[in-house]
């Protein structure tokens, strides 16, 4: 099966070799690139903080990009990731102490939250991109926990002409991968307005409910994702 992947890169290309080694044929599409703050990470690392949270391994990649071999005295802080794929990036940078959440910035507050870990001392450091999800933030809010922002990189969209577009849906994919809600918002203002009756014979696979209620009404065939993986995405086609 031809699948288009809109994620962005390098993430894109794990994806496509996940996709290949299945047997399916992946087309990439990345919609955005990661645009790092070394600084914003060198500087949020050195105020005081009892353990860090982060909701996408884009964050993991803006600290290494940052500090490089001066992350090593960061790495016995407890870090709490979002799903398992963020927190396998955490250990293979390095981090010694890494809680895995279930893939949703909610989930990973409430993991924050019955852990209790962040209470007292100098609190928690999200090291977080833009645009995000408020979810994370707000549910920690509301217990009273602190959680210190740190805004280390940037999701900025890719610039792609109606060709290019056109060229990816001449291949005739048979499902699009979507991870983020910002990812569908973007396809759907770049796919040209003659061609959206293509695709609805093509599936619109989401990460999850929420990355599906940003997908217009009546056109394809959106599915689910059983839980906010990517194997769960996959297993999908």
């Amino acid at each position: 099966m031809r699948v288009l992947v809109t994620r962005p890169q390098p993430a894109a290309a794990a994806t496509a070799a996940r996709l290949e080694a299945l047997g399916h044929e992946a087309i990439l599409l990345p919609l955005m690139q990661a645009i790092h703050d070394p600084k914003a990470a060198m500087d949020a690392l050195a105020q005081p903080h009892t353990a860090l949270a982060v909701t996408s391994a884009e964050a993991i990649r803006a600290l290494a990009a940052g500090l490089g071999s001066d992350l090593t005295p960061h790495l016995t802080t407890p870090i709490y990731c979002v799903g398992a794929a963020t927190a396998d990036i955490a250990r293979r940078s390095g981090f010694q102490s890494v809680i895995a959440g279930t893939g949703t910035g909610a989930s990973l507050a409430d993991l924050i939250i019955r852990a209790s870990a962040t209470r007292d001392g100098a609190g928690l450091l999200y090291l977080a991109g833009q645009p995000r999800s408020p979810h994370f933030e707000n549910a920690l809010a509301q217990v009273g926990i602190a959680c210190r922002v740190a805004e280390v990189y940037r999701m900025q969209p890719i610039e792609y002409r109606p060709d290019d577009i056109k060229a990816r849906l001449a291949l005739k994919p048979l499902a699009v991968l979507f991870y983020s809600q910002e990812t569908v918002r973007r396809f759907f203002r770049l796919v040209p307005a003659s061609m959206l009756n293509d695709l609805r014979n093509i599936r619109l696979l989401c990460m999850s409910s929420q990355v599906a209620d940003a997908m217009p009404n009546g056109l394809g065939q959106t599915a689910i994702a059983a839980t906010p993986s990517e194997d769960s995405l996959l297993a999908l086609l």
